[in-house]
């Protein structure tokens, strides 16, 4: 044991205190009830109750002045930003210790009372004029019914609202949508976000300055800043919004809202959050980082804006989200509209791990990159993917736990999903062998559908039979036998399919469905590169490897791990059995070449070869202590005790796990897309994703007119590739979807390209 180790041994570093925060080596912060202690070098300095807002920025200031702590250190220590910290330096050079308070409430004479309630006054004026109920007055500005009754109580309004003439012609341009009216019922009933009902429409009517808007989220009084489009002949990138029929039928925006309520007042507020991740994703704008690439004025037109969140906008609006902890409900919800939606694909489920491997310097544990073929830092992601391949939910795995542990997990997540009284196949990789766990499967209402794993006797060649089959439209022909296999010493009676390829290779397939064809057995268990697949197009196309962030959290230090003395232990006693096998070895030639009319009798030849004969006795009593000392260990033990003092961390889930949600969904609209295309395009299965991520990267006017949004694509690369885009185009404009946050129906078209050229003859 080396002397540091010694040491640390001899002299454990006391965990922290409950309360206390360590600001560097020679400033502590205690909270102790409602009473904060500040101490340097372990003289109390600061001693102030938690609600004196002026003691504390006086702390915070004196330990930065006097040289005790930096700004970063003191910024951490007491939870606010280095820049919150430099301003307060400000107000104390410019004014003293008395700038350091703050009254509470808004301060009088601030344009939220001044100017903003007059504005806001006689607009309320005027939609009562116009015969607006209080109800529709409030949901217009965005305030209450009772907070309207108010304003007019002291405006001292009257039923004839005579008053209303006198604001008139000062009046600021209207914040009133459209009156709902018998010939603009089906623009209403078009509405399916709850989303777009709760926020007000803020001020201004131009869509390409919405700075006023921008005012009204400074103040508080604006949630999400609404949709404005303006008329604009091209735009870059524009074909993107023929995601959103499908995004709107997803139901994200619906379920963020159940979930997540909001993310407070803010002009990019939770449904334009959403909308541009989902839009981003589909424009192949991988991360947030990658948004700097891009001009925000572009991307503000598409999502009827004047500029689109920027880079560090996104990652706060994600921090936001992170910060609720909600992911984990926020996917479950999702998945439970997609099972009532597509609830057919749900007879085969595919699960299957996927490892995200960590570059930073933190020390987290490690898993197999089977790509890679190394054991690196990383994370585990459980994916379970539907009857097509598409995904349904994910699951992080705590500390890369192996796939038998997480089946459990995962398989009690489907049964919330899909109901109690519904058989679903799990298929699955070797993975998950464990013909006990079959059993338990079998006996809580599930099928099993896996390779089997190990040796098994090989079948005769002449047993194949040929197999033809059209399944999900495609013909399949397959070598196959087909048998009953008893497992667990004939406790379990399974169905193998072995299918024989080409080369004379076998693969046995193993399941429990006895009511299939074996052709179909085969399909759906070679349909597992579907996910493979999957995982594959996601890495390249969404960047699903790349991190959120490199935040850590801690993990439980409970968690059982191989004892690393133990490993280290096994690995001396092979090492001593290899050196003693070597000598043994030796000695056998010596004795193979030992002339007997030299050394006639064993005792010469061992005279001969006494230090050989010594080292092998010194190997042998080796093993027998090393032996003894493997045995004296446990092979697995905490991981805390394995990792010898260091704190026991693990990558930070949840914005990791709200990221990989969003491009489930956007992977699951872009999916939609697809199929929705195939009736108009022969080449769909080949080249259906490549046709859609073009139509969706192409340029397209915005125009709105009325009550409608109407996007105009401009051609694409060929004739009929522009054909099947319209196609498409029609089968969008018939579910009279609107764009998130306003009553415009979208409407599609693809423009006319210029007359081909007549071809020139000779």
């Amino acid at each position: 044991m080396s002397p540091p180790d010694i040491q640390r041994s001899l002299f454990p570093v006391p965990p922290p205190e409950s309360g206390l925060v360590l600001v560097n080596d020679r400033v502590t912060v205690r909270t102790q009830g409602i009473f904060r202690v500040v101490t340097v070098d372990g003289l109390t300095i600061y001693h102030y109750p938690l609600t004196d807002r002026m003691a504390e920025a006086c702390a915070m200031v004196m330990l930065v002045e006097a040289g005790h702590a930096d700004q970063n250190d003191v910024a951490r220590a007491f939870g606010c930003t280095d820049r919150t910290l430099r301003r307060l330096q400000e107000r104390n050079t410019a004014g003293g210790l008395a700038t350091l308070g703050r009254p509470r409430g808004r301060p009088m004479g601030s344009v939220s009372t001044g100017k903003f309630d007059r504005i806001r006054d006689r607009e309320i004026l005027r939609l009562k004029a116009e015969g607006e109920s209080h109800r529709e007055v409030g949901r217009v500005l965005g305030i209450s019914e009772k907070a309207v009754r108010k304003r007019l109580r002291r405006l001292g309004w009257k039923p004839d609202a005579s008053q209303a003439v006198l604001f008139a012609e000062a009046s600021p341009p209207s914040l009133k949508h459209p009156a709902t009216t018998p010939e603009k019922e089906e623009a209403s009933a078009c509405r399916e976000d709850p989303l777009d009902e709760s926020f007000p429409h803020g001020l201004g009517s131009d869509p390409l300055d919405r700075s006023p808007d921008r005012l009204l989220a400074a103040l508080g009084l604006l949630d999400d800043a609404a949709p404005r489009f303006a008329h604009v002949p091209s735009a870059s990138r524009a074909g993107v919004l023929l995601a959103i029929p499908f995004l709107v039928k997803s139901g994200v925006l619906a379920v963020a809202r159940d979930v997540y309520k909001s993310i407070g007042p803010a002009f990019y507020g939770l449904r334009t959050t959403l909308v541009s991740l989902l839009l981003f994703s589909l424009l192949r704008i991988k991360r947030p980082e990658a948004l700097k690439e891009y001009a925000p004025p572009d991307l503000g037109r598409i999502l009827g804006l004047d500029r689109a969140p920027e880079v560090k906008t996104m990652r706060r609006k994600l921090s936001r989200l992170a910060a609720v902890g909600r992911a984990q409900r926020f996917g479950r919800e999702l998945a439970l509209l997609r099972v009532r939606e597509r609830g057919r694909m749900m007879g085969f489920l595919y699960i299957d791990g996927h490892v995200r491997v960590y570059h930073g310097k933190r020390g987290i544990p490690k898993a197999y990159v089977t790509r890679m073929r190394l054991a690196l830092p990383a994370d585990t992601d459980y994916w379970v993917n539907d009857q097509r391949g598409d995904p349904l939910f994910v699951v992080t795995a705590e500390a890369n736990a192996h796939f038998i542990r997480m089946l459990p997990v995962l398989l009690k997540e489907v049964r919330g999903l899909v109901g109690e009284n519904r058989r679903v196949t799990i298929v699955f990789d070797r993975g998950g062998w464990s013909p006990d766990f079959f059993r338990r499967m079998i006996r809580d209402g599930f099928d099993v559908l896996t390779y089997r794993r190990g040796r098994f006797p090989a079948v005769p060649e002449k047993r194949f039979l040929l197999r033809k089959a059209q399944i999900d439209g495609r013909q399949v022909e397959y070598l196959l036998d087909d048998r009953r296999v008893r497992l667990l010493g004939g406790r379990l009676r399974m169905r193998q399919v072995t299918r024989l390829s080409e080369g004379g290779h076998q693969t046995a397939i193993l399941t429990s469905r006895m009511d299939l064809a074996a052709e179909v057995v085969a399909y759906r268990m070679f349909e597992r590169w579907r996910q493979e697949n999957f995982f594959k197009y996601l890495r390249e196309e969404f960047a699903l490897d790349a991190l959120a962030d490199y935040q850590t959290e801690p993990g439980d230090p409970a968690r059982s791990v191989p004892n690393p003395e133990w490993r280290e232990a096994n690995q001396a006693l092979a090492a001593a059995l290899a050196d003693l096998a070597n000598l043994q070895k030796e000695m056998g030639v010596a004795a193979l070449e030992n002339q007997e009319r030299k050394r006639p009798t064993m005792r010469g030849f061992k005279v001969a070869h006494g230090e050989l004969g010594r080292k092998i006795r010194e190997a042998e009593e080796r093993i027998v202590q090393l032996r003894l000392q493997r045995e004296l260990l446990d092979k697995r033990v905490p991981v805390a005790e394995a990792m010898k003092g260091q704190p026991v961390i693990r990558m930070a889930a949840e914005k990791k796990h709200l990221t990989n949600i969003l491009k489930m969904v956007a992977y699951q609209i872009e999916s939609d897309l697809v199929e929705t295309l195939g009736p108009h395009y022969a080449r769909n299965d080949q080249e259906g994703r490549t046709l859609i991520q073009t139509a969706l990267q192409s340029a397209a006017g915005i125009e709105p007119v009325g009550d409608e949004l109407r996007v105009i694509l401009e051609p694409l690369s060929s004739p009929h590739r522009s054909k099947a885009v319209a196609g498409l185009c029609e089968i969008l404009n018939r579910t009279n979807v609107c764009f998130p946050g306003t009553s415009s129906r979208m409407r599609f078209a693809v423009a006319q390209g210029p007359p081909e050229a007549k071809k020139r003859t000779n």
